[in-house]
């Protein structure tokens, strides 16, 4: 498993000891980890939660009246060490 995998599922695995619902998918770039978080969250679950996603390379909170408020962190994935790394498009 790449270490951004083991990161992302220590942190989704972190956030579900909290009581909180995770989901984690893999995507090309990243591993994204969400977390669905309840109305009645007391403040030191708050915090706690937070500290987990600041680890991440990307976090944030979306909220809408519709679906809810849901906590996100994205951990960039490792950029090969040789080759082409910038990808097709970016030659020079």
């Amino acid at each position: 498993m790449p270490a951004s995998a083991a990161s992302a599922e220590d942190m989704a695995a972190r956030l579900s000891v909290l009581g909180l619902t995770t989901r984690v998918e893999e995507h090309a770039r990243h591993t994204w980890i969400e977390a669905e978080v309840p109305e009645s969250l007391p403040a030191e679950t708050w915090r706690e939660a937070l500290a987990v996603v600041a680890e991440a390379d990307r976090f944030g909170l979306q909220a809408s009246s519709l679906n809810g408020r849901t906590l996100w962190a994205a951990v960039h994935k490792t950029v090969p060490a040789t080759g082409d790394v910038r990808g097709p498009g970016h030659q020079r």
